[in-house]
């Protein structure tokens, strides 16, 4: 166990936005501290997923991350011998971490050619309540309300 919690830094908001969650996407997104090619690789997928939806790219993206989030998870608890599934509430940064990771995550798996592309497909079928990152959002729902059961075991 640490001694002190961890301090929560201040993040900026993002230039062309100027939107906070943005810079903590981008930051996700990051690989090996190449944070331009980050931000230049969402830019890009939220313009085609403007030309795609016609809609706003940053309003469809925040639709999209919105669809992603999910409010219960299981976590593992051994009790007596045996281990039990137990749905838990989320705190709330940390379902907005958790719809960023999957929605990047399984952006990555996409088909598409470039890493705007693959973005903007997962984001515009996650507005739509569609795609990998809201399947796998249901499925963790899934596994809690099978498991509600166990939910007397509380952390």
């Amino acid at each position: 166990m640490r001694k002190n919690k961890a301090k929560k830094r201040i993040l900026l908001p993002d230039p062309k936005f100027n939107d906070v969650m943005v810079t903590r996407f981008v930051n996700n997104l990051m690989y090996s501290g190449k944070k331009g090619a980050s931000y230049k690789i969402f830019y890009d997928a939220l313009d085609s997923v403007e030309n795609r939806t016609k809609e706003n790219g940053l309003e469809q993206w925040k639709k999209a991350l919105s669809n992603v989030m999910p409010t219960v998870e299981v976590k593992s608890r051994r009790v007596g011998g045996a281990n039990f599934q137990i749905p838990t509430e989320i705190r709330p940064d940390r379902r907005i971490a958790m719809g960023i990771k999957w929605l990047i995550s399984y952006s990555r798996k996409r088909s598409e050619k470039s890493m705007a592309e693959k973005l903007a497909g997962e984001i515009v079928s996650a507005a739509k309540g569609e795609g990998a990152a809201v399947k796998k959002k249901e499925d963790t729902h899934r596994m809690a309300e099978a498991n509600k059961a166990f939910s007397h075991f509380k952390f």
